[in-house]
């Protein structure tokens, strides 16, 4: 069963049972150690982008925006057994030719890292992929609020919620024992949860 550390802001580590790790949206916190098999980046702004954080295996796959929506479509990746699946993210703030999200597939378990989004079309399509884990921004300025992450957890319908990508100072604790979503999982910054 794999396992997610929450770095801090919108950064989490994946880890498999057997040590393949993926990072998305390296940036805040710690927890850079392990040497990645993949790292997703949602969209290159400079809180979601830091690439050279991460400790990388020989052959890591750096997958980013560009490459998630190359050829004008959102893309499939295998990489060291870890699928990988770019999927729609937006807002008035980020422009989806320049934005993605990411469902991941590693240890049989279905990770949606949503990125820096609103709701989009493409989630009320998610519910049939039975997701384990989902990760929703609620900063409510950049991206959605909580109320509208809530309603798309509720959308999505993942065996877990995470509540991501607050405002600066915000504790994710506080803010996620209000959170009005199905399946919540708390998690803080620095603390890691099996899947």
């Amino acid at each position: 069963m794999p396992k997610i550390l929450f770095q801090g802001h919108g950064s989490f580590r994946l880890t498999a049972d057997d040590g393949r790790v993926v990072y998305v949206d390296p940036f805040k916190g710690g927890g850079y150690d392990l040497p990645a098999s993949v790292i997703l980046v949602t969209h290159r702004h400079n809180d979601h982008d830091r690439i050279k954080r991460c400790a990388q295996k020989k052959g890591c796959r750096v997958i980013t925006d560009a490459e998630a929506l190359a050829g004008g479509k959102h893309n499939v990746f295998e990489e060291d057994g870890i699928l990988i699946q770019a999927v729609e993210a937006s807002n008035k703030l980020h422009d989806p030719k320049k934005c993605v999200g990411y469902i991941i597939t590693i240890d049989g378990k279905k990770i949606y890292a949503s990125g820096d989004t609103s709701t989009t079309g493409q989630m009320k399509t998610f519910s049939d992929l039975n997701l384990d884990c989902a990760l929703f921004p609620g900063d409510g300025f950049f991206n959605m609020g909580p109320a509208e992450a809530a309603e798309c957890a509720r959308m999505v319908g993942a065996k877990k919620n995470i509540l991501i990508h607050l405002k600066p100072g915000e504790s994710y604790r506080k803010k996620g024992e209000k959170w009005d979503a199905p399946n919540k999982m708390i998690l803080e910054p620095g603390n890691e949860a099996e899947i």
